[in-house]
């Protein structure tokens, strides 16, 4: 396996698993009851985002690791 391989697989995982913890968090509250609707709609969108934002956040990565810049943090 590619080094550039192995380097995208623990942001890959991680972030998978940040975005599955939020969308189920959002689901278990939306079906909750004596809770308001909007509270529910409140708590789909706000996991939605934040998945889509962690997303985002791991393309940039994936593409910093492509370019071989392996250590973002070197340029602070």
């Amino acid at each position: 396996m590619k080094t550039k391989t192995k380097k995208m697989i623990a942001p890959i995982v991680i972030v998978t698993i940040i975005c599955v913890y939020y969308i189920a968090i959002g689901v278990i509250f939306a079906y909750m009851n004596g809770v308001p609707m909007l509270a529910k709609i409140i708590a789909l969108i706000v996991p939605a985002l934040l998945t889509g934002v962690a997303i985002t956040v791991l393309i940039q990565r994936i593409k910093e690791i492509k370019k071989g810049e392996d250590d973002d943090l070197s340029k602070y």
